[in-house]
């Protein structure tokens, strides 16, 4: 069994969740600033994009961030092509039995119809065979849903479809994520229709064509189990979308079948200024709450 195979397989069948390490652009300095690190603490984007990879970097070597409860790292391009320990970041994180996934998206339009659809991705399948060739196992790529307007819900699976068959056609796994904002007035039937147009184009795929959902936990439990069950759904990840940490862990618990692919959730009580010990502990305990929900 190649490594494509083996990864495919950890992510179909193992228990465990998705570690969501990728903020970019305009959400680093608010992740940095979750961490303890003000905007006036640092000088311009390289600078920045510094910090951010030091707290990742953190992240990933502490010794509770192991395969053993983390089945995948979404990473940010730059975070992708770093260094933890001399080694690129991707075979750093396999050695952990860990599988490696790029964030694509090169951030979202103006809202249109209730959506924010993703912006051109230029030069995609020359950045899918880079990341490729770097070890990366598959790609994330993010749009929102804010309100129920079935016609831009409708587009924005259209439009994750559409990309994630050129990432499929590079030989690469991706996660599809529409995410439906917290917030929305009328979740609930925003949900109905996202999960209908996601059926709709899950059905126009071969049989060989894998991908993942990525979907905001929804009001109702188990609403996605017919997407969980899909033929052509490897998986289905839980993002937290706003929720703190005992909410999101709660509500994925009454959502079988799904795994956790969080960020705000896991990083939201690590701190810049924390021990060593400090840092580990509210890590290891992030995960494991992450973990316990994530295997119901």
């Amino acid at each position: 069994m190649n490594k494509f195979e083996k990864q495919f397989q950890r992510i179909q069948k193992e228990k465990g969740f998705i570690a969501a390490l990728d903020q970019s652009g305009g959400s680093t300095p608010k992740a940095l600033l979750g961490y303890g690190i003000e905007e006036n603490e640092y000088n311009g984007e390289e600078a920045m994009y510094l910090l951010i990879h030091e707290m990742r970097v953190r992240v990933m070597k502490d010794p509770s961030f192991t395969g053993d409860k983390i089945l995948g790292v979404i990473l940010f391009e730059k975070t992708m092509n770093g260094f933890v320990e001399d080694l690129p970041v991707p075979e750093f994180l396999w050695k952990k039995s860990i599988v490696p996934f790029l964030k694509v998206d090169k951030g979202l339009q103006k809202i249109e119809s209730g959506v924010k659809l993703m912006k051109e991705i230029p030069n995609l399948s020359e950045r899918l065979q880079d990341a490729k060739s770097k070890g990366i196992f598959g790609t994330k790529m993010r749009s929102v849903i804010y309100a129920k307007d079935e016609a831009g819900i409708i587009e924005i699976v259209k439009q994750q479809f559409e990309v994630a068959k050129v990432i499929l056609e590079n030989g690469l796994v991706p996660i599809i994520e529409p995410e439906v904002d917290i917030k929305a007035d009328g979740k609930v039937e925003i949900e109905t229709i996202l999960r209908e147009a996601i059926l709709s184009e899950l059905d126009k795929l071969s049989s060989d064509q894998k991908i993942i959902l990525k979907l905001t936990i929804p009001t109702e439990a188990d609403y996605y189990t017919e997407l969980i069950q899909h033929e052509n759904v490897l998986r289905v990840f839980a993002l937290s979308g706003g929720y703190d940490l005992d909410r999101a862990a709660r509500m994925l618990t009454e959502n079988h079948g799904m795994i956790a692919s969080f960020s705000r959730a896991l990083l939201d009580d690590l701190k810049v200024d924390q021990s060593t010990e400090e840092f580990s502990k509210e890590l290891s305990t992030a995960i494991a709450e992450i973990y316990k929900a994530s295997i119901t």
